[in-house]
């Protein structure tokens, strides 16, 4: 069997035997955005804090109050 064949395979059987399908698609959509951290974060693809504090938060987003919102003080940020 391949790899992730036999990953999945391991997954399921190690879940309780009373699980159901949206169990088994709930554990698979986790694991799936933990590898997808984990590989970002080997690629360096994560901005550190340090990283995001050097960029100029304020001219990649604008912001403007939301006549709209339920809330007097809520704020829309809206990417460039």
């Amino acid at each position: 069997m391949t790899g992730v064949k036999q990953q999945v395979i391991q997954m399921i059987q190690s879940l309780p035997g009373n699980v159901t399908i949206n169990d088994i698609m709930a554990d698979f959509y986790f694991r799936l955005r933990v590898d997808a951290g984990l590989k970002q974060l080997v690629e360096i693809r994560i901005i550190s804090h340090e990283g995001v504090e050097k960029k100029d938060v304020q001219m990649a987003c604008k912001i403007r109050w939301s006549p709209q919102a339920t809330s007097n003080y809520a704020l829309l940020f809206v990417m460039k």
